[in-house]
């Protein structure tokens, strides 16, 4: 079996109409930057397509919650490299880090804690993982020791010190 990749990668240019005034991309775009890489990304590498999911079986994740922090600002026409993983799930929620950088990586301009949780769009209500969606989890989670979104900040801010 196929080693599957626990971290995924992808790079994206910043967009006109996704920046601000200041040509810093927008403060509600960078969620819209992170969720297309995710989508792009399960497709991609899990064969995980969320779209179909819904369309065929009726069932697929809607977001729960989002933590963000804004550390570097992304500027107009700047390459991004965007990294995702899932951190923790549970029988019926996920939660995935994305993390967003400078072409070389070497400065974290934000990063966000995003929840989602199964739902069965037809019976509009939670629904349970099968047990296929859970093996697959179980091979690609790649889980973090900080406890807390604020607790990664403090973890992470050695490494942006090093950077800035």
């Amino acid at each position: 079996m196929k080693q599957l990749p626990k971290v995924l990668e992808s790079k994206t240019k910043i967009r006109f109409q996704d920046c601000d005034p200041f040509n810093h991309l927008n403060n509600g775009s960078y969620i819209n930057y992170f969720m297309n890489h995710r989508e792009d990304e399960l497709i991609k590498n899990y064969d995980i397509d969320v779209y179909k999911m819904a369309h065929k079986l009726g069932k697929s994740w809607v977001s729960s919650s989002n933590q963000i922090a804004y550390l570097k600002p992304a500027l107009l026409m700047e390459t991004v490299i965007i990294e995702s993983q899932l951190i923790h799930y549970t029988n019926s929620e996920l939660k995935v880090e994305m993390r967003m950088y400078n072409e070389d990586k070497s400065h974290l301009k934000a990063i966000i804690w995003s929840g989602f949780v199964h739902f069965n769009l037809l019976k509009q209500k939670r629904a349970f993982h099968t047990e296929d969606l859970m093996g697959l989890f179980k091979a690609i989670i790649n889980p973090i020791e900080a406890r807390s979104f604020e607790d990664r900040l403090r973890q992470l801010r050695p490494h942006l010190s090093k950077t800035s």
